[in-house]
């Protein structure tokens, strides 16, 4: 058996903001992908997945039955028939590898749900993120219910604040472009839950929240308008002011190694980088106007292009 693909998600803008209202935007990455399976002689990987299935599912049983119900019997009749998720997202890189999780078996599982062939209402979709953000706890203490909802949808989601998300369209990408979008490899798991600790509790210094008001917030928001309005030149303006912001307020979500990396990029504007997720490893965004100029200017480093303007 294997069920359908579920993709990989990319927050291009809004992490640690969305928290806090500020606009977001997400994206399917479809570079990485997971499904449900069954093998005949299951790896060791597989086992594991099949153990963590079969703690996520007695999870499940106890969620509150008005918000989401499951067939239960099923799902512990496939997960003792070793069942597991077949992955190729990597875990701790900010890219959603329990969000897809999620999505699958909300997909195979769930009774009367919300399917993407709906119209997709907003209190449908709010609904729907309610369900995930329940489901995805398991994995890391307080999920936002974003990243499944990528992954369940396959649709680039916009964040105007809480209360008010929706399924938008993202210009076309320009292959001819030298622009780019792409990830780099920091080498390192990242850990969500520590990330966030740290951000609550630097949240409770006024100088802090100020900062995150008046201009990581903002420049978020106005990164997420130039995006979705092809705005190449204002989107570039306002990710340099992103990166410095992050660069001296969000130290601890930064690996050592990249402090350099990050103001080098800021100072000589032939990249800019940004959190992925909650930071403290996986992958680091980057942003250039010259892809090539960018790979030349962080030669040894692995990087991915996932969006070209």
């Amino acid at each position: 058996m294997k069920g359908p693909l579920f993709y990989s998600k990319i927050l291009l803008f809004g992490e640690y903001g969305i928290i806090k209202d500020s606009k977001g935007l997400s994206i399917p990455y479809n570079f990485y992908n997971g499904a449900l399976k069954v093998d005949e002689n299951p790896s060791e990987e597989a086992l594991k997945s099949n153990e963590s299935l079969k703690r996520f599912a007695s999870y499940l049983e106890n969620l509150d039955k008005e918000l989401v119900s499951f067939d239960i019997d099923q799902l512990n009749t496939d997960v003792d028939a070793g069942m597991y998720f077949d992955s190729s997202i990597p875990q701790g890189y900010g890219v959603g590898s329990s969000g897809a999780l999620v999505a699958a078996i909300y997909d195979k599982y769930a009774t009367q749900k919300i399917t993407v062939l709906e119209n997709l209402t907003r209190e449908k979709l709010l609904k729907l993120k309610a369900i995930f953000s329940e489901m995805e706890s398991f994995f890391h203490g307080k999920s936002s219910g974003l990243d499944p909802l990528n992954s369940y949808l396959s649709l680039p989601i916009l964040i105007n604040s809480k209360d008010n998300i929706e399924a938008t369209g993202i210009p076309s990408q320009s292959t001819e472009g030298k622009g780019a979008v792409f990830l780099l490899d920091s080498g390192i798991v990242g850990e969500t839950a520590p990330m966030v600790s740290i951000f609550m509790e630097n949240m409770k210094n006024e100088g802090f929240r100020s900062m995150l008001k008046e201009q990581f917030i903002k420049h978020t928001d106005a990164c997420v308008d130039d995006f979705l309005k092809g705005d190449i030149k204002s989107l570039f303006r306002n990710t340099k002011q992103l990166s410095k912001i992050v660069l001296n307020n969000f130290k601890p979500m930064i690996p050592n190694q990249f402090h350099e990396l990050w103001k080098k990029g800021i100072e000589t504007n032939d990249y800019y980088l940004k959190l992925c997720g909650s930071g403290g490893g996986g992958y680091i965004l980057g942003f250039t106007e010259d892809i090539e100029r960018a790979k030349e200017a962080l030669q040894g480093q692995k990087l991915e292009v996932v969006y070209n303007f």
